[in-house]
Order: C-alpha cells, then sequence, then structure tokens
C-alpha cells in the first residue's frame, strides 16, 4: 500500500501517542521514521513502531524522562537521556553538538541510557544541513559473532558520517558493521522472503537463507568489520561507561526496562580547518567526479553515498507515495497498541 509522507509520518505519531508517549516526543520519533522509509530503509522505518509501543506501553521507554546535560569541557559533554525514547534525545544531543560545534570548532557529545535511537544517518545529516561535517557511533545488543568467535558478542554497532557541499547536496553514509542490519531481516520476515546466504549464520555457524532461522549476523570483511564493531562499542559504550560488548541489554528480553544504551557523536566545523566554502566545493568536486566516472560492468553509474537514497524517495513520490506492507498500515490504522509480539523474546524476537 501507498502512503503519502503526511499519512504515513501521522498514523506513526498517532500510534505512539496512543502508547503512551509525549506528542513532542512521538512527532519527532515518526518524522524520523518517515525518513528512514521513504528513503528505501523500511528496516528502520514502519516496521519498527509496534516494538517501540510494546516497550512504551510497558514502561521501557520512560514517558517522561528527565533529560540532563553535563558539559564536561568547552568541546565536550554528555546527555543522560533517562531512558526515554532514543529519537528524541539523539535529535537534542545533536543539536547541541551543532552548537557547540559552531562556537568551538569541534564538539563530541555523549548518549547515555537511551533506546534505540533509529537510523543515524538523520542525525549526521542535521550537520551536515548546517555546513559541518559529523560521524556517529552506536552500540547496539549482542547478534553478531566476533571473527573466529562462536557466540554472539557485538551488535549490528553502525556507523554514520555526513559532509555538506558547495550545492543542494549532502553526503549522508549509514553503515552497520555486520553485513547487514537486523532491521534488513525483520523487513524480509515480514514479507515472507528469503534473505541472501551471506547475511545470518544458523545454530551451527552455517550460512542461512531462512530468516527466520538466524542465529547469529555476521561483521562485513571478517576482521576488518570486527575492529570496526569493537571501535564502535569502545566510543559508544566504554568511553560513556554505560553497558559495553555482551553486556549490552537485549531489545525483546524484558520490554519493562529500560535499554541503557550508548552513542556518541563527533562534529566539526571545517571553517577551523580548510574554510567551510573550500570544503564545500571540494565535496562537491569529490561527488562531480564520481557521479561522471565510467562505471564498471552491470552499473549504470558511480553514486556518491546518499545520492541513491534521495533517488529512492523521490521515485517513491514520483509513484503516489511510500510503500508500506499492508499488514504495518492496517495495525497502524488498527485500535490495537500492540500484540505482545516481542517481549521475553530472544535477541531475533523468536
Amino acid at each position: 500500500m501507498r502512503l503519502s509522507r503526511e499519512e504515513l509520518k501521522g498514523l506513526m505519531k498517532n500510534k505512539l501517542i496512543q502508547a503512551g508517549l509525549r506528542e513532542d516526543h512521538a512527532d519527532q520519533t515518526a518524522e524520523i521514521l518517515t525518513w528512514a522509509h521513504e528513503r528505501g530503509f523500511a528496516s528502520h522505518g514502519a516496521v519498527r513502531v509496534e516494538y517501540y509501543c510494546e516497550r512504551i506501553f510497558k514502561g521501557g521507554i520512560t514517558h517522561e524522562p528527565n533529560i540532563t546535560w553535563n558539559q564536561t569541557g568547552p568541546c565536550s559533554g554528555i546527555m543522560d537521556g533517562d531512558n526515554g525514547i532514543g529519537y528524541w534525545v539523539a535529535t537534542k544531543a545533536t543539536e547541541k553538538a551543532i552548537e557547540m560545534a559552531k562556537e568551538n570548532g569541534v564538539a563530541i557529545v555523549g548518549m547515555a541510557n537511551v533506546s534505540h535511537t533509529g537510523a543515524i544517518g538523520y542525525y549526521t545529516e542535521m550537520c551536515a544541513k548546517e555546513g559541518l561535517a559529523a560521524i556517529t557511533f552506536c552500540q547496539s545488543d549482542p547478534m553478531a559473532v566476533p571473527y573466529g568467535g562462536t557466540e554472539p558478542y557485538y551488535g549490528t554497532n553502525p556507523i554514520s558520517f555526513a559532509c555538506p557541499t558547495a550545492d543542494d547536496r549532502n553526503v549522508v553514509f549509514d553503515m552497520a558493521t555486520t553485513v547487514q542490519a537486523w532491521g534488513k531481516i525483520l523487513d524480509k520476515r515480514s514479507q515472507g522472503a528469503e534473505i541472501p546466504a551471506d547475511w545470518a549464520v544458523d545454530e551451527d555457524g552455517a550460512p542461512v537463507t531462512d530468516p527466520h532461522k538466524v542465529n547469529a549476523l555476521v561483521p562485513i570483511a571478517g576482521a576488518k568489520g570486527y575492529g570496526l564493531m569493537m571501535m564502535v562499542d569502545i566510543f559508544s559504550g566504554v568511553l560513556l561507561g554505560v553497558p559495553f560488548g555482551k553486556h549490552v541489554s537485549s531489545m525483546y528480553h524484558d520490554c519493562s526496562k529500560g535499554r541503557e544504551l550508548g552513542q556518541t557523536i563527533i562534529v566539526i566545523d571545517p571553517e577551523r580547518f580548510c574554510g567551510a566554502e573550500q570544503f564545500k566545493k571540494n565535496m562537491s568536486q569529490t561527488c562531480d567526479e564520481l557521479n561522471a566516472m565510467r562505471p564498471a560492468p552491470g552499473f549504470d553509474k558511480v553514486y556518491y553515498p546518499g545520492q541513491r537514497a534521495l533517488m529512492r524517495r523521490d521515485k517513491a513520490y514520483a509513484e503516489g507515495g511510500i510503500e508500506v506492507v499492508d499488514e504495518l498500515v492496517d495495525y497502524l490504522k488498527s485500535d490495537a497498541i500492540h500484540f505482545d509480539r516481542y517481549d521475553h523474546k530472544n535477541r531475533f524476537a523468536d
């Protein structure tokens, strides 16, 4: 089913409010979910709403969080989210980082004790829109085997960076340090589709194509992806004094308890280095040169990070709206808050 942007955001916002979330928190959460879904990241869109609603309704996300800011230096600080909805806390922390970077040239802001923050490319793009460069790291619950290991220790632990250009383009890169994010597998489940054999392994460590038989995800590029997973966990977990590694709380184990997750964002003002205008000019040149490169066989073009996401967004609206699985639309339009699908389940909601 296709929905307009306003329809999808409105349905998600209303459902989150119905579950007990404050209106302003629900509005920002729905905005970021829509931002992801319209760009083709359905795994971080409407499919997440029922899980959030179950956790909100059962008290695992604080309805009226006491969010506090501790500025630890001219360029550093930590925002404690009191296990409020991660989307709201991460937005406010990013706004604080932007403010500090504009004043001092650089900012490093930690977010402690938050719930899931969704597609983290949204937060780095916030910075790019302000003429700043940014990178963010976010830990997640253990569901990936380390290189050479047999048990999950790290999460999908995503990384995102974004930069402005001299025109209306922004380079936005957002990736999981696993071959695919768990949300991608969740999305395949909702579609009744198989997954590629290089996404995950079963209980014996063998490749699996049935998304319902996934036991663990695998890191990208073997040892290299494993090292990146560790880096993310250090910068967003160990550094902030929140649970780290295999101690990070499960998304589904107990929906009545807070997640206590961590995320860190680093924001840089290019004016303090090569100069803002030169930086943006060079970024535009980079994008132009990449687009002009002769593509390899099987490819139509070389794209810069974030370009295809905007193409998917524009294509969706040209074809009548954002495609959303009918079952999800039925849920969003229903009176049901949730269906007890997630509480006290394993790391893959089984």
